[in-house]
């Protein structure tokens, strides 16, 4: 298991989270997102709208999501 906050993977707050795989983690980060989004909060919203500027760049999105899938397998896992 490794751990992850929500600002390493391109959010806006300290909540952690905890999975055996990249994927796993990503699909957590996402559904915190989403309710974040439900509840409009500012923070959030902001990362949010950095995100979708990313993604008006194929490349540039490519490379970001693979560094962060890089810090991930590099993390030690957890004790």
């Amino acid at each position: 298991m490794k751990t992850m906050t929500c600002l390493q993977l391109g959010g806006a707050c300290d909540n952690k989270f905890t999975a055996e795989t990249f994927d796993e983690l990503a699909e957590m980060a996402k559904n915190h997102g989403m309710e974040m989004f439900q509840t409009s909060d500012e923070a959030h919203l902001a990362a949010m709208q950095k995100m979708m500027l990313l993604m008006q760049d194929p490349d540039a999105m490519n490379k970001w999501f693979q560094s962060v899938r890089d810090a991930f397998d590099a993390l030690p896992d957890d004790q």
